[in-house]
């Protein structure tokens, strides 16, 4: 017979963290929810945030499902360890993963850290991931929904992290998990997904980042050194981005970015300055026992991208086909079959 535990379900409002809630009850867990408010206009800059709808929305789930429910405000840390983390990193021309280090620092940090003070036995969320336990090691395995699958936003969590958490609809397809919300008549059945940054939301990032980074003129060279056209400040811009340059004879891509000269470097679909077959890395983070290097692997430089076949070194990954618009300051995150061994920053 499974053991009972006593569950802190981190319910945001949207449907997947309240089947995540439905599901454990029913399996006759101990059961309470708490809601995060990390960003808001008063303690942080101007987002898309709709926090409000979502406590809202959190706390009729939890009163229809007859959970007790209370809120953990970490506006102060969010601002602290993600806001103040988006404009550094993208001030030295890098691309930031704030939503890798939102599950890192606040989801799976403050908020276990808060159930663990409570006397709860383990967290739990609405992601699509799975997590194993074999030989005394836990695995981070990828969602049954492939599409879905967010293991890649949770390559930095640790073996203590994944000891105390559960991810109750990992092994479901989101149809499914629609039809369980629909079935058992959860109010937010039929609420949309939430987009964009981890609870910043869906934004204009240019006009996001304006309101800390100053735009400053510079010149849009291509791989030949002719100029093209003009921007606003290198910062606004990722490697392999494509949509706000405004240039003839498109579609152009940025390839290269010189943040002491502030002048942007942009190539077409094909062009070699486009693609990199090897990239150094920081540090390699396990999340488990560390394997032999070199370790031939699959691996992915951003969400949703398929698996790509690699070798993993100490400094290094090589790919074995090139790979287009590499960004540092990016994860890449390395698979053994379904098991997520291992991560990694772009230097």
């Amino acid at each position: 017979m499974r053991k009972k535990l006593k569950i802190l379900v981190a319910l945001s409002g949207g449907v997947d963290s309240a089947v995540a809630l439905y599901l454990l009850k029913k399996q006759g867990h101990n059961v309470e929810a708490a809601f995060m408010k990390n960003f808001s206009e008063k303690v942080n800059l101007k987002g898309d945030c709709p926090w409000k709808e979502d406590r809202i929305m959190a706390y009729r789930i939890a009163a229809q499902l007859q959970v007790p429910i209370r809120t953990f405000n970490f506006e102060k840390e969010y601002y602290q360890k993600i806001v103040k983390y988006i404009f550094d990193t993208y001030q030295k021309g890098q691309t930031p993963n704030p939503d890798i280090l939102c599950n890192n620092e606040i989801k799976f940090k403050l908020f276990l850290e808060k159930a663990m003070i409570l006397g709860f036995d383990k967290i739990a969320t609405g992601h699509y991931a799975k997590i194993t336990k074999t030989g005394g090691i836990y695995h981070l395995l990828k969602a049954k929904d492939k599409n879905k699958d967010q293991s890649y936003f949770l390559s930095a969590l640790t073996q203590k992290q994944l000891a105390k958490t559960m991810f109750p609809i990992g092994h479901l397809e989101k149809t499914k998990v629609r039809a369980i919300a629909k079935k058992a008549k959860l109010i937010n059945s039929e609420r949309p997904d939430s987009q964009g940054i981890c609870f910043i939301g869906k934004i204009n990032l240019k006009t996001f980042l304006q309101q800390k980074i100053k735009p400053k003129k510079g010149a849009i060279l291509n791989t030949r050194g002719i100029k093209l056209g003009q921007h606003d400040g290198v910062w606004y811009y990722t490697i392999g981005q494509r949509k706000g340059l405004d240039l003839p004879n498109g579609p152009w891509f940025v390839s290269k970015k010189d943040v002491k000269n502030n002048i942007l470097y942009v190539a077409k679909e094909g062009e070699s300055d486009l693609y990199q077959k090897s990239v150094k890395i920081s540090e390699i983070h396990w999340l488990g026992k560390p394997k032999k290097l070199p370790l031939t692997a699959k691996a992915k430089i951003r969400y949703r991208q398929f698996d790509q076949d690699i070798i993993l070194s100490k400094n290094k990954v090589q790919f074995k086909s090139a790979q287009k618009g590499v960004a540092s300051g990016q994860s890449v995150v390395c698979y053994l079959a379904d098991d997520l061994v291992a991560s990694a920053i772009i230097l």
